[in-house]
């Protein structure tokens, strides 16, 4: 397994998953109390494949130092995104706005880091 493999394998998976974010964000902030289950579910699936592959490249291949600062900060908003599933979305209770912005910002400062590092590998 190559590093630029692993890092471009988890960007992909990581830019369909923001996609349904940025959904699901959206249908948040039109008024409605919380995104479809399905697309939560895809979301929370496809980050997760991300999120394992790259903890599996960090532990066995390494990974250079801004994805392993992408990798904090995705496990930071993945803790979040779990809260928001189990605290709000399945006892369909409204989405709080201001943690879907909080859990979305983590997650799109760590997709940059991971996309300079993508870069960075595959150019070097």
């Amino acid at each position: 397994m190559e590093t630029s493999t692993v890092l471009q394998t988890s960007t992909g998976l990581l830019a369909i998953s923001a996609v349904g974010g940025l959904i699901m964000a959206l249908i948040r902030f039109s008024g409605k109390p919380r995104p479809p289950s399905w697309l939560a579910m895809l979301h929370g699936f496809l980050s997760a494949a991300a999120l394992t592959l790259l903890i599996y490249a960090a532990v066995t291949i390494g990974l250079p130092q801004l994805a392993q600062a992408a990798l904090i900060l995705f496990l930071l908003a993945a803790s979040g995104g779990v809260l928001l599933n189990l605290n709000y979305h399945l006892k369909m209770v409204p989405l709080p706005k201001w943690m879907v912005l909080a859990h979305a910002g983590i997650a799109i400062i760590g997709f940059l880091l991971l996309l300079a590092a993508t870069w960075s590998a595959s150019h070097s």
